[in-house]
């Protein structure tokens, strides 16, 4: 009996250990958990203060950051695929490198944010918030982007291949040698960009405005440009080779050079 007694003792104080040590492991915050081991995939961070949190390569894969405040954080190289970040806070954030392939971001603020090489394959970006953030050489392949606001941003070499972008607002963004192959940007501004070197193959262009922009070397071939409004665009050495829908009387003081290829009954003025 006293054996029994002793091995259910000890029986007992495993199950304790075990219990507390459970509790004292479930009782810590996601917060703590993703700063202590830098993962915490699944966590719930729901209207979370983060703050200026500092992590590289963080395992946040289908985490929920909705309306967190992680203004002027960095995560870089974090895995965010599926995460849910939507009207999170993430304006002056560094997230480059990072990967948030099929992530729900709807209405996120990323205003003035770092997110160089950052991967947002088939992301939900709809009213996003992405002014003056460098997107520079990002991957926005297949994403939703349908009225993001992306006055000033930056995204030399990124690539738009298939994204919705109707209604988005691109006013002064430097773009040069993006590749938009294939998106829908219907009634998209682009107002004063600069857009050197960019590729609009088969994309479509419906309404869009194009005030002031530099499409030196750009590449429309076979783009939908339905409506679109050309107003002293820069076309010089553009191709323009089976364009739809490009009308001459929307096309106002544009110019090109000898190296601009036109549609046929479409004539420019020589840029100085």
């Amino acid at each position: 009996m006293r054996k029994t007694r002793n091995f259910s003792s000890i029986a007992g104080a495993i199950a304790l250990a075990a219990l507390f040590g459970g509790s004292a492991l479930a009782g810590q915050s996601s917060i703590d958990r993703l700063l202590s081991t830098g993962a915490c995939p699944r966590c719930d961070f729901k209207f979370d203060e983060m703050r200026e949190i500092s992590l590289d390569g963080a395992k946040l894969e289908r985490a929920v950051l909705r309306e967190a405040d992680l203004k002027e954080a960095r995560l870089t190289n974090a895995d965010l695929r599926g995460a849910d970040l939507r009207r999170a806070e993430f304006e002056r954030a560094d997230l480059s490198g990072s990967d948030l392939t099929g992530g729900s971001l709807r209405a996120v603020d990323m205003e003035k944010a770092i997110l160089v090489r950052t991967i947002f394959a088939d992301a939900d970006l709809r009213d996003a918030d992405l002014a003056e953030a460098d997107m520079s050489e990002s991957d926005f392949t297949d994403a939703d982007m349908r009225f993001a606001y992306l006055v000033r941003s930056k995204a030399a070499n990124t690539i738009f291949k298939g994204a919705k972008m109707d209604g988005v607002d691109l006013e002064r963004a430097m773009i040069e040698g993006a590749n938009f192959d294939g998106a829908r940007l219907k009634y998209a501004d682009f107002d004063r960009v600069r857009a050197a070197g960019t590729t609009f193959r088969r994309a479509d262009l419906t309404g869009a405005h194009m005030t002031s922009t530099d499409l030196t070397g750009a590449d429309l071939s076979g783009a939908n440009l339905t409506d679109a409004l050309l107003r002293r665009t820069r076309l010089a050495g553009a191709d323009l080779t089976g364009v739809r829908g490009l009308s001459p009387e929307r096309i106002i003081n544009a110019c090109g050079d000898e190296k601009t290829k036109l549609p046929e009954g479409i004539t420019l003025k020589a840029c100085e």
